[in-house]
């Protein structure tokens, strides 16, 4: 199933089921395991008092009210989700900011006020577009001549340790299924860096610049607390999802004994994410 509209709307649901869920409850777990992409790409996109940003796949509101601190009372932020539950905790994090809205709405079609915007910001809600060239071409109409794109994606999920390592760890208990259409919204779908130029530049921005950029990224307080994790959610979690309970008790201490050299004297987990921080202009 290709069809933008059929992908949009898998990407509604899901953004409004099972991935709004694990966020929203883990909000502040997932905070602090993104604060250094997300100070990364704050000091990417350099955003100044006064101006317009608009966040793009906002979330829970964390990379908001740190724009909201870099605009200044005299700037705006508006950040955008369509997740319900997401932009519903975004919005109680961020009460009494007067210089922050925040819209549950699909940035591939929101009626943006053309030409408003200094800054097209986002860490990690790019990706999940079912159309990505016409959300990219809509919501270059909402920036200023001139104005600055400041993203952070993941590189292709292969790069990232913190997935490799799993999915490697369960290759010989479960079939781990091959991407088959890399054009397909999703965490990693912004990996290939020469097709997230192809998109951009035919959205009409200027071709984009990669900055590559390394974090570790923790996986649990525990080997045990990383291993279960790692059975129940990303790649590895989908692969085996559907599999028997034996299945997923070998799987989990496959992955435990790859997370065991990675852990710290305390047992904390943590393995390579690798971002690509991107900038562009409109």
């Amino acid at each position: 199933m290709t069809d933008p509209t059929d992908l949009n709307a898998q990407q509604l649901a899901y953004w409004n089921g099972s991935g709004a869920e694990m966020w929203v409850a883990r909000q502040q777990q997932m905070d602090n395991a993104l604060a250094p992409v997300s100070r990364a790409v704050l000091a990417h996109a350099a955003v100044k008092p006064g101006e317009v940003v608009l966040d793009i796949g906002c979330g829970t509101g964390g990379t908001v009210l740190a724009l909201a601190d870099a605009v200044g009372p005299s700037g705006r932020v508006i950040g955008l989700d369509v997740s319900a539950p997401m932009i519903g905790l975004a919005r109680s994090r961020a009460e009494g900011r007067a210089n922050v809205s925040l819209v549950l709405g699909d940035a591939a079609a929101h009626p943006f006020e053309p030409g408003s915007a200094d800054v097209l910001f986002s860490r990690f809600g790019v990706m999940f577009f079912g159309d990505p060239v016409g959300a990219f071409a809509h919501m270059r109409q909402a920036m200023k001549p001139g104005g600055r794109v400041a993203m952070a994606v993941w590189q292709p999920a292969l790069a990232n340790a913190w997935v490799r390592t799993p999915l490697h760890a369960v290759a010989g208990i479960v079939a781990i299924p091959e991407a088959t259409d890399v054009g397909l919204p999703g965490q990693f779908a912004f990996g290939d860096a020469n097709r997230v130029a192809q998109i951009m530049t035919a959205a009409g921005f200027s071709p984009p610049s990669f900055t590559p950029f390394t974090f570790p990224m923790p996986l649990g307080r525990s080997v045990d607390e990383a291993a279960q994790r790692a059975s129940e959610f990303g790649a590895s979690g989908r692969a085996l999802g559907a599999q028997p309970e034996d299945v997923k008790a070998a799987a989990v201490a496959a992955i435990r004994a790859a997370f065991a050299p990675h852990a710290n004297a305390e047992g904390f987990v943590a393995l390579p994410g690798a971002v690509w921080l991107i900038s562009a202009t409109a």
